[in-house]
């Protein structure tokens, strides 16, 4: 069992099936609904996932056919849906478990961020650490 839940803590969900592939994804779209450089996301059945208790997620249809759902008071992205699909688009940055899932690629790199490299090869540090 894989469990996530939301910043706030409202939403909480469990996976009970595997989660697909890891993917990073850089279009536009991802980037301004994570105000990020791109959206970490994996495949997951509808039948493996479980919201728990009663909560209401909010809902935002970013393209045609395709949903966002997300906590609606810290606005924690949860999960996308696309229509007569039978997956979600699950939001890995809310698991709060490891996904045992490998990265297979980025996508739609032709919207990356300019700012953004794909491999910098900047250095790493394990905590915030000032700078002088």
């Amino acid at each position: 069992m894989v469990t996530g839940s939301c910043l706030c803590g409202n939403v909480k969900y469990e996976i009970s099936g595997e989660i697909g592939d890891i993917v990073h994804c850089h279009c536009q779209t991802c980037r301004k609904a994570h105000g990020s450089a791109f959206s970490s996301v994996a495949g997951v059945n509808d039948s493996d996932f479980k919201l728990l208790g009663d909560v209401q997620l909010g809902c935002y249809e970013s393209s045609p056919g395709k949903n966002r759902y997300f906590c609606s008071n810290c606005a924690t992205q949860i999960y996308a849906k696309k229509d007569n699909s039978k997956h979600i688009v699950l939001r890995l940055g809310s698991l709060d478990d490891d996904p045992k899932s490998k990265e297979i690629n980025h996508i739609w790199v032709s919207q990356k961020a300019s700012w953004y490299s794909l491999n910098s090869n900047l250095p790493e540090h394990l905590e915030f650490e000032k700078y002088s």
